[in-house]
């Protein structure tokens, strides 16, 4: 990913835990109103495509009002909602503090906001991918409880150096998962929710796998950085995905791909289940 927004010490004006303030007052007329534009056209888009638990959080945290929010005034109304608040960061920042801040509830915000538009696909995740992709899930809260769960694990597997087997944990999940809802697949992975060409490419392409949630297949599981994913999974509710990472333990996961290769981007694996949308 050829990124310009990634750090491994603070930059100036950049706290030691890594948030910053929003500045607010730096974003122009012109950012709003792309801002606002790329809300309305994303929710119009994502109709069908979406989870209802994001479709629906976009409304109960006001995203589908007005421009960039101005998180002083927006995290009183999304700690009424989720118990969560947003901070922001100058980026991608390193996994430390990251998980901390999860483990906190709260959640870094990239204070950037990409220069196209919620149709194209966009290599570096910006502000509207943290704010429009993430945020609504949240509103969820057994998703809530897992971000925060997530957080707490991350800390402990900084101390296990297995912090690269988690992180596909959370880019295949919280990234780019499928749920399915009823009958439906429905996308409620963030690069998706911030990305309608790839939300179309996930759930309907040819060319994308579709696999059933597998704990330490995923883990294995390599990635593109500056393409769709090939491989998606899907779960069965987020009361599983919490369940496993409530009840699982991870560090015998580790144990077993410790021991295992990892799968190439778009290669296949004895243990993968296809995932066959249900009769109705």
């Amino acid at each position: 990913m050829d990124a310009l927004h990634v750090y491994e010490t603070p930059p100036p004006d950049v706290a030691e835990d890594w948030t910053m303030p929003q500045d607010w007052q730096q974003f122009t007329k012109e950012e709003h109103a792309r801002w606002h534009e790329m809300v309305v056209q994303q929710t119009k888009s994502l109709q069908g495509l979406a989870s209802d638990s994001f479709l629906q959080g976009v409304r109960a945290v006001g995203l589908d009002r007005g421009g960039i929010p101005e998180f002083g005034a927006f995290n009183e109304k999304f700690r009424d909602a989720t118990g969560w608040e947003v901070v922001a960061v100058p980026g991608v920042i390193p996994n430390e503090p990251f998980f901390k801040l999860l483990a906190e509830r709260r959640f870094p915000v990239a204070n950037f906001l990409r220069k196209g538009g919620s149709q194209d696909y966009n290599e570096e995740p910006d502000m509207f991918h943290d704010v429009y992709g993430h945020l609504p899930m949240f509103v969820d809260p057994t998703f809530g409880e897992f971000m925060a769960a997530y957080g707490r694990a991350g800390l402990r597997s900084q101390k296990l150096g297995t912090t690269d087997w988690l992180g596909r944990l959370y880019l295949h999940t919280v990234e780019f998962g499928l749920i399915r809802e009823g009958n439906e697949l429905r996308a409620y992975g963030a690069g998706l929710l911030s990305s309608y060409a790839e939300s179309v490419h996930a759930l309907t392409s040819e060319k994308a796998r579709r696999l059933h949630f597998n704990l330490p297949r995923l883990m294995r599981t390599l990635w593109p950085f500056d393409t769709f994913q090939p491989t998606y999974f899907v779960i069965e509710s987020f009361e599983a995905l919490l369940e496993e990472m409530e009840t699982t333990s991870l560090k015998q996961v580790y144990n077993v791909v410790r021991e295992l290769p990892l799968i190439p981007v778009g290669e296949t694996d004895p243990s993968d289940r296809v995932y066959a949308k249900p009769s109705s």
